[in-house]
């Protein structure tokens, strides 16, 4: 028997699924399937668009659809398949057996401020509710399937290092990072926040053994995938607090480091609860530093603020007070903004705010600036300020309000973060900061835009074109509001381009031709340009 899966992408608060990122979603499935000695065939929604496969599939027993976005964003790896895309293939291929799973059976939408819509097509066969991987490991074997089960830890411990196998059949592959599933679910006993998808598909909080960890990420490692990244958790910081009495472990913290150490390239983790740091503010700082010492730079721990509206975050049952979240940045940055040779920050706080909740009020927007301007006079770094729009999905408290959507507001507070983030970018990547491995994804004109594998890596737009997926050393020019510009290392400027030179500020395209007249170049004091400028050459020349 013969199975495809269709890579739709997901997005969640707690997983990343749009490549260079592969979700356990797609692993487990695999695993579930080989576990059973079925083959397994894998192709990403964009290899089905780029080559015209929408009818390819009719030789299959099984083509299962994963995908979903429960948090809006903006992709450069790859798009989310629609609900246009999905009817297709399943209309297109009527002789297998039709599976869709992930977060996208719990609502359908790709935009923030609007409500999911609930999917219904008379083209599937089988919509799981559930955990994909336990449909798939029982209905081959079994009458007894349950469309909205729950996958466990042991389940998962005899199907995920089996899965590890997919990967190689990755358009990237082995130029993929994959999440690691540590925890489900969220570990608060007082409520969920409004919005909050993440009881509603993965249920009471709980923790994978370490062991079973281990053996996956070996299993990966072993067919040449080295780049993971912490995922799945709501908090990765209370990762085995359920065997220490709700309390951060720091002995298991300390193992989970040095074995992963021995096989991984990039370790890199996201989510971190910020009132789970400010209530355990000393063990945690035992923790980050576990974490720095090992981990590669570059790395966030993304923090669920979503407003530092108190009367919002009371609304919306949010776990952590304003005061308490500008507390729990100045704790990671104290120990994690240190940097390592090539000048980039081992560990910083990433942010999220998110409008259209409950309470929202224009003051609202004028509350989360004051916050924002206060982090950044007291010098604090934030790697990444995500300002997005809530999704409301069936079953979230959210869902059943009526909003008021502040657009007017909305899209002043963006504009202002256009100069913000500006700002802050060029404290945490100044001007002569190195970035190795960037691989390219897209060209536009003369710029190739790269980024690195890791946690939210930052768009560089690489002077020169390169080829797609080729990866190159760059050295950082200058800043835009979400992205960095770069010059291709080693930089030499008796070899440097028109292009390259005229990229640095400070050289018009006159000084540029000039330069490139006079070659070569032995002494920067010989050059027709400011003291400024100057330091900046010195700073490329590394």
């Amino acid at each position: 028997m013969k199975a495809v899966i269709i890579d739709g992408y997901v997005d969640e608060p707690a997983i990343l699924g749009v490549p260079p990122y592969v979700s356990p979603y797609i692993r487990y499935a695999a695993g579930a399937l080989y576990y059973h000695g079925i083959d397994v065939d894998y192709y990403t929604i964009d290899q089905v668009r780029d080559n015209d496969m929408w009818q390819s599939f009719n030789h299959y027993e099984y083509l299962i659809i994963i995908g979903g976005v429960t948090v809006p964003g903006h992709y450069l790896g790859g798009t989310p398949i629609s609900l246009t895309e999905i009817n297709k293939l399943f209309s297109l291929n009527k002789e297998p057996l039709r599976v869709l799973g992930g977060p996208i059976v719990k609502g359908y939408t790709l935009k923030g401020g609007k409500s999911a819509i609930k999917i219904e097509s008379n083209d599937i066969d089988y919509m799981v509710n559930g955990d994909i991987e336990k449909f798939l490991f029982e209905y081959p074997v079994s009458d007894d399937f349950d469309l909205n089960g729950r996958s466990n830890y042991d389940l998962i411990s005899k199907i995920a290092p089996l899965g590890a196998e997919i990967l190689k059949k990755h358009p990237r592959y082995p130029d993929i990072i994959v999440e690691m599933d540590v925890s489900r679910g969220c570990e608060r006993t007082n409520g969920f926040c409004s919005f909050c998808t993440e009881p509603l598909i993965n249920g009471r909080y709980r923790e994978r053994p370490l062991k079973d960890l281990f053996e996956e990420a070996k299993a990966i490692s072993n067919i040449g995938v080295k780049n993971f990244r912490f995922g799945r958790a709501a908090n990765f910081l209370a990762y085995g607090s359920l065997l220490t009495n709700n309390e951060p472990n720091i002995e298991l913290f300390k193992e989970l480091y040095q074995e992963m150490s021995k096989i991984a390239n990039i370790i890199h983790t996201d989510n971190a609860n910020p009132a789970y740091i400010v209530k355990h503010k000393d063990k945690i700082r035992k923790l980050l530093e576990i974490i720095v010492k090992y981990n590669t730079a570059g790395d966030i721990l993304s923090f669920g603020i979503e407003s530092f509206d108190e009367e919002v975050v009371r609304k919306n049952r949010v776990d952590i007070l304003p005061d308490e979240s500008l507390e729990a940045i100045k704790i990671v940055n104290e120990i994690g903004s240190v940097r390592d040779e090539n000048g980039i920050p081992k560990l910083l706080p990433g942010i999220n705010l998110l409008y259209g909740l409950i309470g929202e009020s224009k003051n609202t927007f004028e509350i989360n600036k004051k916050y924002l301007e206060k982090i950044f006079e007291e010098g604090l770094l934030l790697r990444r300020i995500n300002v997005r729009q809530a999704m409301a999905f069936p079953g979230t408290q959210l869902y059943n309000e009526k909003i008021k959507q502040n657009k007017k507001e909305f899209v002043k507070f963006k504009e202002y973060m256009e100069e913000y983030n500006h700002e802050m970018i060029k404290k945490v990547f100044p001007i002569g900061t190195k970035l190795r491995n960037l691989i390219i994804e897209e060209v536009k004109g003369k710029i190739s835009f790269g980024r690195q594998l890791g946690t939210y890596p930052i768009k560089t737009g690489v002077i020169g074109k390169f080829d797609i997926l080729s990866k190159l050393d760059g050295i950082v020019i200058s800043h835009g509001s979400r992205s960095l510009t770069a010059l291709k290392m080693p930089f030499d400027i008796n070899n440097a381009t028109l292009e390259e030179l005229t990229a640095i500020d400070g050289i018009g395209k006159k000084t540029a031709e000039n330069i490139i007249m006079d070659r070569p170049i032995k002494d920067f004091d010989d050059l027709n340009i400011s003291e400024e400028t100057k330091k900046i050459l010195n700073l490329l020349r590394g």
